[in-house]
């Protein structure tokens, strides 16, 4: 789906800049152009951010187990 209209940012490619590293929206916007017109999409951006590397930090149960 598209989460910036302006710069046509799409939530994949919000989460692809996230699993590259990109940590933050000012980040973001430098990468992708999101947020940097209307900043309508600002908020969905960042959460799709937070969502993606909280995703990505999340201990596998099965490893701290095994220890």
């Amino acid at each position: 789906m598209y989460v910036c209209i302006c710069n046509g940012v799409t939530d994949r490619d919000i989460r692809q800049a996230a699993e590259a590293g990109c940590r933050t929206m000012t980040e973001l916007t430098m990468r992708t152009g999101a947020g940097a017109n209307c900043g309508s999409c600002i908020e969905m951006a960042t959460q799709l951010l937070d969502e993606t590397h909280a995703r990505r930090e999340l201990p596998l149960p099965v490893l701290s187990q095994a220890a």
